[in-house]
């Protein structure tokens, strides 16, 4: 049950919220229409009423302890449960408003997703949309994601998914190459072409080859690696070598005849392979605004 101490902490939980988003006490204060010296204050009682240190503070420098993102973390919790007091509340518009935060690797963001931005703000005036690109794993709660896209084999247990079909790793090269560099027709013979990479990690030059109970795991090599699938896609355009992505990044330039894909016997294990999951986090309650994405998603993303 609520009591008078937790009462009087909500409103300073709350800016100890913003100050961490926005990094500084300046920048929290010009947000809030007071002085940093003022938030300073708050912030010093907040940790006096917690008994602990939310913050190292230096003259230049303002970093969250452990304890600090411990609270920072179910401080988060506590507004995003007010938040949807509001828009149980908003219920009555006849139409779904609000801001809706969207997380998806790149490369499906600016093929598969960006696309579709215009037409969904056009049906939705009164929705604002917020597209972050993520190739890694991340914390919806943490960075404010409502809604997450993941090409994955795993997608996370705890989240609510929806499988909008499937996406598979292929190789391709241009026709010039392969007709330079002859077609290999094994995995084990890539380690004599010029091969385009991500160069994120150690390795990414590790390509895992699966058919059948038979599997390869196979170190290329060459001499460009650009972890942007465009500029990767342009590359193997040019004919500098063979290049690995998912399905939908080169299915334009196969039906261009731009590319060929070899190896289409073989099935490449790696990240970006498997389903498409769109996750968001289970609630008794959906706001309309996610409702209507998530039915625009389903309706017009399914591959």
């Amino acid at each position: 049950m609520l009591n008078s101490r937790l009462i009087a902490l909500l409103p300073d939980l709350a800016t100890f919220i913003l100050v961490v988003n926005k990094g500084s006490f300046t920048a929290a204060a010009k947000e809030l229409g007071v002085t940093p010296s003022a938030l300073s204050k708050l912030i010093t009682r907040l940790e006096a009423s917690l008994s602990v240190k939310l913050f190292d503070r230096t003259t230049r420098t303002l970093q969250i302890t452990q304890s600090g993102q411990k609270i920072y973390q179910q401080s988060v919790a506590m507004v995003n449960a007010a938040q949807l007091a509001i828009e149980v509340s908003n219920e009555e518009h006849s139409e779904p408003v609000g801001t809706i935060t969207v997380a998806a690797p790149k490369a499906f963001l600016s093929i598969v997703l960006q696309p579709l931005v215009t037409p969904f703000l056009q049906q939705y005036p009164d929705i604002e949309l917020k597209l972050k690109v993520s190739d890694g794993d991340i914390n919806m709660l943490e960075q404010g994601i409502d809604i997450m896209f993941r090409l994955t084999d795993a997608p996370y247990e705890n989240l609510i998914s929806k499988e909008l079909g499937k996406v598979n790793l292929s190789l391709c090269a241009s026709p010039d190459y392969l007709a330079l560099k002859g077609t290999p027709h094994h995995p084990t013979e890539l380690t004599m072409h010029d091969c385009l990479y991500l160069g994120e990690t150690k390795t990414d030059h590790i390509w895992d080859f699966v058919q059948g109970n038979e599997t390869h795991t196979i170190p290329v090599s060459g001499r460009y690696a650009v972890n942007h699938s465009q500029m990767r896609l342009n590359g193997v355009k040019d004919g500098l070598g063979i290049g690995i992505f998912p399905d939908f990044v080169i299915k334009e330039a196969l039906q261009n005849g731009e590319v060929i894909q070899v190896l289409e016997d073989w099935t490449i294990k790696g990240n970006y392979h498997g389903v498409i999951a769109m996750q968001y986090a289970p609630s008794k309650y959906m706001p309309t605004r996610l409702r209507v994405f998530i039915d625009y998603a389903v309706k017009h993303l399914a591959i």
